[in-house]
C-alpha cells in the first residue's frame, strides 16, 4: 500500500524534528520533507508533491493563514494545521478551517518537547484521515463572502471506544407518556468538518427556531471561540452551554470542550446539564451522550442531526432518537468532509433523511412545521 507522503511546515526546528519522528513511526506515513517557512514550503510542494501538509499557524515571512489561502486557490490539497492551545490559536485555527484546512492538532504552549508526543496517536490519525479527503479549489475570501460558500472542518478520532454512553447515562426506555411538554428540541452532532457545517446550518435557521443543542468534537479553549463565531452569523443566539442553563427557543447551546452536554427535563422545561464523566467513543464531549439524553427526555419532540465526522460517535444515539419517535437526519456522503459518523448512522438505519448539507436547514424547518400543523 502506498504511504501517505507528508510535508511538515513549521518555523520551529524542534517541532519539525518531533513531528518527523512521530509521523515516521507509522509504517503508513513517509515524511518527504520539512520547511521552516511558507516560501520554502512553496518550492518543496512543487518538488516533492506531498499528499498532506502540516502547517503551523504562526510563522515568519508569511503567516500560515495567508499561505493557506493562497494554497487553496492555486493548488488545493489536504492541510492539517498545527495550532497552539490558546485563545488566539483558537481564533486563527477556526479561520483556517473556514478557508479549507481539513483538521488541526493542538500544540501545547508550554513544555512542547515533553508533551507533544502525548498526541502521537491523534497526530498520525489526523494526517492519515486528511489524506483521504478530496480537496476542492477555494475562492478568495472576498469571493467566498459574496457567494456564502461553506468549507471544511475540525476534529476527529476513530471509533475504537473504550466506553459507551452507558458510563454516563443508561439507555432510555422510550416511555413518551412521561414527557410533560411538546416543546421541540434540535440536537446536532459533528466532528471533522463540523464547525463549518454547523455554521452553515444555523445561518439559515430563523430566530424562533426551537432550542438547539450541539456537540462538536473540540478542545476546551476552542468551544467558546466556536460558539462566538457562529453567533455572529446566525439569526439565533449561539452560546457555550453552562450547567443548569434553561433551554429556550431561538438559542443554540454548544457543548464545552472536555464536558459532555446532556438534555434534562425540569417539569415542563428543558435544561442543559454538563457531565464530567469518562470519554465515550474516545470523545468528550460525545455525540452519543447528547443524543441518548435527548431520546430519554424529549421523546418524540426532537430532531436529531448527525453531520460530517470520522468514526462512529453518534450513530447509536441517533438510532435511539429515532426509536423514541423523533425525526432524524444525516448529512450525505458527497457533502461530508468525512462520511464516518453519518455513514455509520445510515448503515444502522438510524437516519430517516440523508441530505446534502445545503438542504438540511430547509428539512429542519419543514419537520418543525409538519409537527406543529
Amino acid at each position: 500500500m502506498r504511504k501517505v507522503r507528508v510535508l511538515i511546515v513549521d518555523d520551529s526546528a524542534l517541532i519539525r524534528r518531533m513531528l518527523t519522528d512521530i509521523l515516521s513511526s507509522d509504517p503508513g506515513i513517509e515524511v518527504v520533507g520539512t520547511a521552516m517557512d511558507p516560501h520554502i514550503a512553496r518550492q518543496k510542494i512543487k518538488d516533492l508533491d506531498p499528499d498532506v501538509i502540516t502547517l503551523d499557524v504562526e510563522m515568519p515571512k508569511m503567516d500560515g493563514i495567508s499561505f493557506l489561502q493562497k494554497l487553496m486557490r492555486l493548488r488545493p490539497m489536504p492541510v492539517v494545521m498545527i495550532s497552539s492551545l490558546t485563545q488566539k490559536g483558537a481564533e486563527i485555527t477556526l479561520d483556517a478551517l473556514s478557508l479549507g484546512a481539513i483538521d488541526f492538532i493542538g500544540k501545547p504552549k508550554l513544555d512542547v518537547a515533553s508533551t507533544l508526543t502525548d498526541y502521537t496517536d491523534e497526530i498520525i490519525e489526523k494526517v492519515k484521515n486528511a489524506a483521504t479527503v478530496k480537496v476542492r479549489a477555494r475562492p478568495s475570501r472576498d469571493e467566498e463572502n459574496k457567494q456564502s460558500e461553506a468549507s471544511t472542518g475540525l476534529k476527529s478520532m476513530d471509533n475504537d471506544s473504550k466506553y459507551s454512553a452507558t458510563v454516563v447515562l443508561q439507555r432510555p426506555t422510550f416511555d413518551n407518556k412521561k414527557i410533560k411538554t411538546t416543546e421541540k428540541i434540535i440536537a446536532i452532532g459533528a466532528s471533522t468538518g463540523g464547525t463549518e457545517a454547523i455554521k452553515q446550518i444555523l445561518e439559515k435557521l430563523p430566530p424562533d427556531t426551537p432550542g438547539t443543542l450541539i456537540t462538536q468534537h473540540i478542545p476546551p479553549v476552542f468551544s467558546k471561540s466556536f460558539a462566538d463565531r457562529v453567533n455572529k452569523s446566525s439569526p439565533m443566539t449561539v452560546v457555550e452551554a453552562t450547567d443548569g442553563q434553561l433551554i429556550i427557543p431561538g438559542h443554540a447551546y454548544v457543548a464545552p470542550g472536555n464536558k459532555h452536554l446532556l438534555l434534562v427535563r425540569d417539569g415542563a422545561r428543558y435544561r442543559c446539564k454538563l457531565n464530567d464523566g469518562p470519554p465515550v467513543n474516545r470523545h468528550k464531549p460525545s455525540v452519543d451522550v447528547l443524543f441518548r439524553s435527548v431520546a430519554a427526555n424529549a421523546g418524540a419532540n426532537a430532531i436529531g442531526i448527525i453531520l460530517t465526522g470520522m468514526g462512529a460517535d453518534g450513530a447509536i444515539g441517533l438510532d435511539e432518537i429515532k426509536q423514541a419517535g423523533s425525526k432524524t437526519i444525516a448529512q450525505d456522503e458527497k457533502t461530508s468532509i468525512v462520511w464516518g459518523m453519518p455513514g455509520e448512522a445510515v448503515k444502522r438505519g438510524a437516519a430517516q433523511h440523508v441530505l446534502p448539507l445545503e438542504n438540511i436547514s430547509g428539512k429542519i424547518l419543514a419537520l418543525i412545521k409538519n409537527s406543529t400543523d
